[in-house]
């Protein structure tokens, strides 16, 4: 019998990841980070934000965006110590998708606990 390996998924969530943390996080990082702070857009009221992040396909975007993107860098940093560094132990991949899995945990724990 062939036994299957969890690395193909792992390159598919990575993928994921990268796509859709290019797609969403600079507009993001540029609304949240620069235009509301500096007063270029005049930002969202506080009761605003808690009603577009009541609705449950906002929160379900935001988890799956907060869930890929940790795939993505637990999966990039493994690889770079893995190949870059070449420490290769079993207790580093289970650290990387560790934290990747307590970190999405946590997003799903605050994310609920909004409404």
């Amino acid at each position: 019998m062939v036994r299957q390996h969890s690395e193909p998924y792992l390159w598919l969530l990575f993928s994921a990841g990268g796509v859709l943390s290019a797609m969403l996080m600079p507009s993001l990082l540029l609304l949240f980070g620069i235009a509301f702070p500096l007063g270029w857009v005049r930002p969202p009221t506080h009761e605003r934000m808690l009603a577009v992040l009541a609705n449950p396909l906002t929160r379900l975007v935001f988890l799956g965006l907060c869930v890929l993107s940790l795939v993505h860098w637990a999966h990039r940093f493994r690889h770079t110590l893995h190949d870059g560094l070449r420490l290769a132990h079993p207790m580093i991949t289970a650290l990387c998708y560790g934290a990747a899995v307590a970190g999405s945990a946590l997003a799903a724990y605050l994310l609920w606990q909004v409404a």
